[in-house]
Parts: structure tokens; C-alpha cells; sequence
């Protein structure tokens, strides 16, 4: 009789992850996505330091609709592990890196976060299923208003998006619990380790501009001294900047 339960148990289970596939149909590949993030992340963990992701961070990538901030047609590769066109010689980052740098900021629930280089707004989305507030900066126009519209329309009400150069971050909303940059720096801006609250952390890929940078985790502690750590070799586009 046990076994004749326990069989229809799974039977059910079953049934209803083939319910919510059909009704998702993004389940399966967003579950996929989820799995490779974990794999790459012990595989990463002696450059990393972390064997594990965060399961707030794990959530939130499993919560974010990534398949709404792609281009049309590109959808059924949202889930993908790699980088994505969207427009203006930009991308969508991997979903393991943008789990990465998420996991390497240890955000609260009431951090108040920059974004630099917003590009379609998925790293804000993730972000603002984290911290209270956030505030995200795109040097490329149309991305800025586009990300805008797609973050509200989605329902993230805690995300302020702006277009602006980047490197002089935001400094009416500053300080910040923790800062994030979405592109690849010849160095590391002085503004944005100035707008740093001390305890707080930058996350950001410094290097030569369209080759290989290193991400980088910078602390500063309560006196305002800054700490720099390596973490893993890494490319993006290059973080561009107003020169007028």
C-alpha cells in the first residue's frame, strides 16, 4: 500500500511539473540556467573563493523573467550561458557572471546599490530583487529609456535609471552600500570609490579595453581605506564616457 503511495506521489509530482512547464515555458531552460550557474561556480571556486552562491541571489536569477530583457526573437536563447547582443555594439552578461558579481557584493535587504552600465536593465532587475534601492546609469540613450520603460512595465519600482557617463557616478544619490560595474574599465573611477559608504563594496572589471580584464572586488573599511581583490579573468565591452 506504501509503495502504491509513494508511486502516486511521484506520479503527481510529476504531472505538476509538466503542468507548470506548459504554463511556463520558460521553466525548463530558466531551471537548466540555475544548474550550470551552480556547476561553474565550484568549478570557479579556487579563483572565486566561493564553492556556492548566496540563495537569495540563486532566487533572484531564478525570479527575473531574463527572457524580457532580450531582443525579439532571441528569447529561446535567454537561459543560455553566454552573452547576448542587444543593440549598440552592447550585451546581456552570462547568467554566471552576473550571478557572480551579484554574490561578490553580499547585498542586504536594505542596501541602497549603483549600477554602472545598465545596458537592457537584467542586472537591475536582479539587483532590485536584492536591496532596497537602485540606481543604474547608461551612457547609450536609447538603452537607458528603453531599460527605463522595460524595468517599470515589469514592476521594479525600487529602480531609478538615468543616462549619464559612468565614470562620475551618481553623486546626488551617493553614498552607496555597494556598487556594481557592467563594463570593462581602463581603471578604476575615483568618483566611485569616493561615493562608497565605508564597509561597502565595489565590484568592477578593470583592463585593456576589448580584451581580458580582471574582476575585481574592492572594500573600504571604516576609515576609508580601500582593499583590491582579484577575482577571475573576465571580458566586456568597454565602459565608454562622455568626452564633452
Amino acid at each position: 500500500m506504501h509503495r502504491i503511495i509513494t508511486l502516486f506521489g511521484a506520479l503527481l509530482a510529476a504531472g505538476s511539473i509538466v503542468i507548470a512547464e506548459a504554463q511556463d515555458p520558460y521553466a525548463a531552460p530558466r531551471k537548466a540556467m540555475l544548474e550550470t550557474i551552480a556547476a561553474l561556480t565550484r568549478e570557479t571556486r579556487f579563483e572565486t573563493g566561493r564553492a556556492t552562491l548566496s540563495e537569495r541571489v540563486m532566487a533572484a536569477l531564478d525570479k527575473v523573467p531574463r527572457h524580457r530583457f532580450v531582443p525579439s526573437g532571441e528569447e529561446r536563447y535567454a537561459y543560455d550561458n553566454r552573452p547576448l547582443p542587444i543593440g549598440h555594439g552592447q550585451t546581456i552578461s552570462q547568467p554566471f557572471i552576473v550571478a557572480l558579481m551579484t554574490d561578490l557584493l553580499d547585498l542586504k535587504a536594505g542596501d541602497k546599490v549603483l549600477e554602472i552600465g545598465t545596458g537592457c536593465g537584467y542586472q537591475a532587475a536582479v539587483l532590485a530583487e536584492l536591496a532596497r534601492e537602485v540606481y543604474t546609469i547608461e551612457i547609450v540613450v536609447p538603452l537607458a529609456k528603453e531599460a527605463a520603460a522595460r524595468l517599470a512595465a515589469l514592476g521594479y519600482h525600487n529602480v531609478s535609471a538615468r543616462s549619464g557617463d559612468g565614470y562620475r557616478g551618481w553623486p546626488e544619490q551617493a553614498p552607496f552600500d555597494a556598487i556594481m560595474v557592467t563594463a570593462g574599465a581602463r581603471e578604476v573611477p575615483p568618483a566611485l570609490i569616493q561615493q562608497l559608504k565605508p564597509g561597502g563594496k565595489l565590484v568592477i572589471p578593470v583592463g585593456p579595453q576589448w580584451s581580458g580584464q580582471e574582476l575585481l572586488v574592492i572594500e573600504k573599511d571604516a576609515s576609508g581605506k580601500t582593499a583590491t581583490r582579484k577575482v577571475l579573468a573576465v571580458r566586456f565591452v568597454p565602459l565608454t564616457r562622455d568626452r564633452q
